[in-house]
């Protein structure tokens, strides 16, 4: 069977996929356990992804980004998926937190803060979850009060990716009114506030190469220049219009991954023994493997359409993206698992990469809005 090649794929992607495999390779997938014992990567190795262009590759040039499409962004997706790696924070640090900003910031705010993000020499973290509003974005209690020319921001957030490393961080605070009315977004120079603290690392089951914590904000004033997108009460909206890529790229790391998952586990069959035989042998494996070589085709052409139209700058329907993350993140997750059960034993121990990618996936039905939320925004437009 000939290998299945996305119609968004040209000879240009296939160089930059040629740079990210070497890249991924080389640069990241020989310290994963170094970095998941220390909860971080090393920041050089993020300045080299910047040097190498692998940072921002859809912002535009004017903002020191690389004027490429989505495409660009959803080849390092997959080549990562494949490295079997989730240390390297390009989904939640190189991807879309740089799209947040780009999706609110004004073109100043732009001009100012872009530029060093694009070039790994900042690290950008998105800090809007808290404790008692994950998904409900609406109910956050984090306060931003203005006080002269500054804002003044009192509150927590917890996980937060590259909360420990990033040098900025856009904040999520509620300016006045209820509901949905009143948030309003923050950039965040973390090494120039005072009150702006890091919390503990949190430990967590899966993707422990990255730095997720908690922030606590106890009277952080930033300028009134830093109200991104100079104007209050519109920051509810900003997110929501960003969620959908995010969501599309959730998707796609989904199916990248389960793909893989299948390929390593094929691998293992045709060449483990036991009763006189390979485990391809045996026809339930390979029913198995069938099955979720179609669930993962099918994952893959309905999220390869959606790239191609967010890549043609197209807009997506309100259910698309939601449909995108709940659908792969659990082909991914079922998958996944099915693959290692045909691992037996080998799959339970972590040095085996199946292993990795069972613990890694199971955070993806639940960031990102969790999956249940998902299919209450597909049926509000049904």
């Amino acid at each position: 069977m000939n290998p299945y090649r996305s119609p968004w794929m040209t000879e240009e992607l296939d160089l930059l996929r040629e740079t990210a495999r070497r890249f991924f390779a080389d640069r990241v997938v020989p310290h994963q356990a170094k970095w998941q014992r220390q909860h971080q990567i090393d920041r050089e190795v993020w300045r080299e992804a910047g040097r190498l262009g692998l940072l921002c590759m859809s912002i535009p040039e004017q903002y020191g980004g690389h004027g490429g499409t989505f495409a660009h962004e959803c080849v390092v997706i997959e080549e990562q998926a494949k490295a079997c790696d989730t240390s390297f924070g390009f989904v939640p640090g190189a991807l879309n937190a740089p799209h947040f900003l780009f999706g609110t910031a004004t073109h100043e705010q732009l001009l100012k803060w872009m530029p060093s993000i694009a070039r790994g020499e900042a690290m950008l973290s998105v800090c809007i979850s808290e404790p008692d509003a994950g998904t409900d974005v609406k109910a956050l209690r984090t306060i931003a009060r203005r006080d002269g020319d500054d804002y003044v921001l009192n509150g927590s957030k917890i996980f937060i990716t590259h909360g420990r490393q990033a040098e900025l961080s856009i904040v999520a605070a509620r300016t006045g009114g209820h509901g949905a009315k009143g948030i309003s977004l923050f950039m965040v120079d973390t090494r120039a506030s005072d009150g702006f603290r890091v919390g503990k690392v949190l430990e967590k089951i899966g993707q422990n190469g990255l730095d997720t914590c908690e922030i606590f904000l106890d009277d952080v004033r930033v300028p009134a220049g830093h109200l991104i997108g100079a104007e209050e009460g519109r920051g509810f909206g900003q997110l929501m219009d960003v969620f959908q890529k995010e969501r599309v790229s959730i998707g796609i790391a989904g199916v990248a991954t389960a793909e893989r998952a299948i390929e390593l586990t094929v691998e293992h069959a045709k060449n483990r023994k036991m009763f006189g035989q390979t485990l391809w042998d045996f026809q339930n494996t390979r029913f198995k493997l069938a099955e979720c070589a179609t669930e993962a085709r099918v994952a893959r052409v309905f999220i390869d359409s959606l790239i191609e139209r967010i890549a043609r700058g197209e807009s997506l329907e309100p259910s698309d993206a939601p449909m995108a993350k709940w659908w792969c993140s659990d082909r991914q997750w079922r998958i996944v698992d099915e693959c290692l059960q045909i691992f037996g034993g080998y799959g339970y121990m972590k040095e085996f990469p199946i292993a990795q990618l069972f613990m890694d996936a199971r955070v993806q039905r639940i960031y990102g809005g969790s999956n249940e939320v998902m299919k209450d925004l597909i049926a509000r437009t049904m």
